[in-house]
């Protein structure tokens, strides 16, 4: 029973008695009962202190803690809620005294998290009100960087078969080695005249020829990337990728950088050495655009830069939406080692794989097996330029993305 309908039933049986007892007596209950619920009232408005411990960024689909406390809580009950916003889910969203839930974030970008609601009912339980303690709070939603980093940790370890790291020779190179005694054979430029000095003999630097490598994850972010598998789109896939590719390329000594792009380049950054965390905040907030990609526009960005492993994520639908790349792609090829990723329909495997039950299924399956043959055509097309072709289910994209880095670079290419 609510205060109010309790309030409401103590009026009605103090109506009730007033035509048993003198008017004074039902009217002295009345007033009473009206001072004890602007007490009750009175007391459930003093509310202390409310903290909210939230996370200020959190990654895409990983379950991050979040505590609401009242530091002073009045006497009565309170019931602590905290509003979720869209594609975020709260377990639980409400609860008695304190709130301790787990946020899960369905869509990367900016999120606005709106102030704790909290019901207060005084000590008499004939009052309450509702507070809304504090402010809004912006939340950061990232990739999913954890998956990305166990794949990352699973090539140091050595744990994939393409991970085979292979050190330069040593030489006159442009990487530092150690410092060692001067010998007769070296160039002069490589004594440590510091080291010589703090030594009392001549010294030398040794360097190794730097085979580190610039990796590029292209990210398209046109309307065909805006395509819905389960509850991610192609290009929530995509920048999964990209960031696992990046992290495995910190863990490898490489430099990592990304290009997103639709009909305009919307984000660049240059390769670099820990080069993850800045291709997460690159493509954090990065949304499909309603125009067609212009990959041509894209790769002049960086198609006369150094040599690179360039990694492109796109969606290869069919040959007239993918022309645009093919055309781009054999000017990249005489520079960089490319490699092109796409994200396999199981939409469409199973249309083709299940038994029809209905004319329905039929036409779902014809027009199936109609836009595989024409992906195969464009993957064999794409091939034939000497380009690594990634085509890989969702769930396996990052996985086989890395598989690719790491085959390119055990091979000496980019």
């Amino acid at each position: 029973m609510t205060p109010t309908s309790r309030a409401a039933l103590l009026v009605a049986l103090v109506a009730a008695t007033g035509a048993l007892f003198p008017v004074w007596i039902p009217l002295t209950c009345l007033v009473v009962l009206v001072g004890a619920t602007l007490g009750d009232v009175l007391v459930a408005r003093r509310l202390g202190p409310v903290s909210r411990r939230l996370p200020a960024t959190v990654a895409r689909g990983t379950p991050t803690p979040i505590v609401v406390e009242l530091d002073a809580p009045p006497p009565g009950r309170q019931r602590v809620r905290q509003p979720a916003p869209p594609d975020i889910t709260l377990v639980p969203e409400e609860a008695e005294g304190e709130l301790r839930a787990a946020l899960t974030a369905q869509r990367r970008g900016r999120h606005t998290v709106e102030p704790v609601a909290v019901r207060t009912v005084g000590p008499l339980g004939l009052g309450a009100v509702y507070h809304r303690p504090g402010a809004a709070a912006e939340l950061v939603v990232f990739p999913d960087m954890p998956s990305g980093r166990r794949l990352a940790a699973r090539a140091r370890a050595g744990r994939l078969p393409e991970a085979t790291r292979r050190r330069g020779a040593v030489g006159l190179g442009t990487e530092f080695e150690r410092i060692r005694e001067y010998s007769p054979d070296d160039d002069v430029r490589q004594i440590n005249w510091r080291a010589s000095a703090r030594t009392g003999r001549p010294m030398s630097n040794q360097y190794r020829i730097d085979e580190d490598r610039d990796v590029l994850c292209v990210v398209d972010a046109g309307r065909l990337m805006a395509a819905q598998i389960g509850r991610l789109t192609l290009l929530d896939l995509a920048v999964d990728a990209a960031c696992a590719v990046a992290a495995t390329a910190d863990a490898m000594g490489d430099r990592a950088g990304v290009v997103a792009f639709d009909d305009r380049v919307r984000r660049d950054l240059k390769p670099r050495r820990r080069g993850a965390a800045g291709v997460a905040q690159a493509l954090f907030d990065v949304e499909p655009a309603e125009v067609d990609a212009d990959f041509r526009r894209a790769f002049e960005v960086f198609a006369r830069r150094k040599r690179s492993t360039v990694l492109v994520l796109t969606d290869l639908l069919d040959e007239p939406a993918a022309r645009p790349l093919l055309e781009g792609l054999p000017v990249l090829v005489r520079r960089h080692a490319v490699i092109v990723a796409t994200v396999s329909d199981p939409t469409g495997r199973d249309a083709m794989r299940s038994a029809p039950s209905s004319v329905i299924d039929v036409l779902r399956a014809s027009v199936a097996v109609t836009l595989d043959e024409q992906r195969r055509i464009v993957v064999s097309t794409i091939a034939s330029y000497g380009v690594d072709v990634v085509d890989a289910r969702p769930t396996e994209l990052s996985a086989g993305c890395v598989r690719a880095y790491l085959r390119a670079k055990s091979r000496g290419r980019g």
